[in-house]
């Protein structure tokens, strides 16, 4: 009878050794590692159910990691997924880099000279990388730091050494500096703001992809995207916009990593931003 307990025991512990009883474990996973899911509220009756309902159905088959940020103004909608999760910026961050730039000249009542004009358009509206490091360098880390303080943006860290790319963005600082672009405030002039949007809004054709698509005709855009291969998490690919028009003014963050190509990215952030834009022009 010993020796059956003994040989009992020892099937067990190979079982264990062997990963046998691994499905039990996993069976045991507490529900909190179950993927977050999208969370919507909206003073329009009816539209956080569908925009949840529709946001999920568009990412339920895509790979990768996706987060996503929407504020509608005039249904006081918003919906999140993921809104707190880390993520490279890649060109995105450009967008804060112009906002840093206006609002530093601003503390120091002067106007941008024509060199950072020039500079500004073309880290904007080509997402010229040369012209981002040297607008970088000329801030340094010391104002890009006290604006996103002004800002509230808490939760971006901008990246060392020059690496604007790498700094880490969240869904909820996007949201944050696209509603200072989109509304008065006391952290960004009206100029200010309508500058940065006017070159969101002027973008070349090649780089509007992302949350511009599916936007019903009549309605405005501005948009901002990023892209970026790593060893880690495959491609990171990114896209901000502001769109006003048809009785609605709403702002858009979709921040994507492990995406097996860039193509792919593009085509789960257009997944999204399609059924936002076609649920709140039906709203």
């Amino acid at each position: 009878m010993t020796s059956g307990i003994s040989r009992r025991a020892r099937v067990l512990a190979a079982a264990v050794g062997t990963g046998v009883l691994v499905p039990l474990v996993a069976a045991a996973t507490p529900a909190s590692a179950a993927p977050p899911a999208v969370t919507c509220t909206s003073a329009k009756a009816g539209l956080a159910t569908k925009l949840k309902k529709d946001i999920t159905a568009a990412l339920a088959t895509r790979k990768g990691t996706v987060a996503v940020g929407l504020y509608d103004r005039s249904t006081s909608t918003t919906c999140t997924l993921r809104a707190s999760s880390a993520y490279d910026s890649a060109s995105v961050v450009k967008v804060t880099v112009l906002a840093t730039l206006l609002w530093d000249a601003k503390k120091s009542n002067r106007y941008l000279t024509d060199r950072e004009h020039s500079l500004a358009k073309a880290m904007i509206t080509k997402s010229d990388n040369a012209a981002t490091s040297t607008l970088w360098k000329q801030l340094g880390m010391t104002k890009i730091k006290n604006f996103l303080a002004a800002a509230g943006m808490t939760q971006t860290k901008p990246g060392a050494n020059g690496y604007w790319g790498l700094t880490q963005i969240t869904v909820t600082d996007e949201q944050k500096l696209l509603k200072l672009l989109t509304a008065k405030n006391a952290v960004l002039s009206d100029n200010s703001r309508a500058y940065i949007i006017k070159l969101m809004g002027q973008v070349v054709s090649s780089q509007r992809w992302g949350t511009p698509y599916g936007v019903p005709s009549g309605v405005t855009v501005a948009v901002k995207n990023g892209w970026l291969q790593r060893s880690s998490n495959g491609w990171r690919v990114h896209s901000v916009g502001a769109f006003k028009g048809g009785g609605h003014d709403y702002v858009m963050t979709v921040l994507t990593h492990g995406n097996s190509t860039m193509n792919y990215g593009i085509a789960t952030i257009q997944a999204v931003a399609k059924v936002i834009h076609k649920d709140l022009a039906a709203s």
